[in-house]
């Protein structure tokens, strides 16, 4: 039987209490799981890439099965490079559900890589990494939404 890989992409800027739940759920579907950060080099980041694996590889210390790396093109292209055969995405709404719906359409349309959708936990599904952001540099604290926030500053 194959392994069952699935990748769990994003910008992460930061990775959320959410993000952190969607990956837990994802390790019930999949033999290993590869956290991707993408990098778009169009979009300003907040935190440092190199802050943002490390907070995340400190988030799953011991979970030999999820693995983080960082990916610059598409992730279609990503996943074939990895051996993923599932492209895991979070929900908190039907927005999200709306845009991501197109996304994972024409990712199957390209490659034939199958997107998996997760309910986000209630308790996170206001949790907003835009959001998360402001709140950062307005100077207010974060660690309500982000595990071990220290460790991005």
């Amino acid at each position: 039987m194959m392994k069952r890989v699935g990748l769990f992409p994003g910008s992460f800027d930061p990775f959320t209490k959410g993000h952190e739940a969607i990956a837990w759920k994802a390790l019930e579907l999949f033999d290993e799981l590869i956290i991707g950060i993408g990098i778009n080099s169009r979009k300003q980041y907040l935190f440092d890439i190199e802050k943002r694996k490390h907070h995340i590889q400190s988030l799953f210390v011991g979970e030999r099965r999820i693995s983080i790396q960082v990916y610059q093109e598409l992730t279609v292209t990503f996943c074939q490079k990895i051996g993923a055969s599932h492209i895991i995405r979070g929900l908190r709404d039907s927005k999200d559900f709306q845009y991501e719906k197109s996304i994972a359409h024409m990712n199957f349309q390209l490659v034939g890589i199958e997107t998996v959708f997760l309910l986000t936990n209630q308790e996170y599904s206001a949790v907003n990494s835009s959001i998360i952001r402001e709140i950062h540099l307005n100077g207010s604290d974060i660690s309500s939404f982000v595990t071990s926030p220290k460790l991005l500053v």
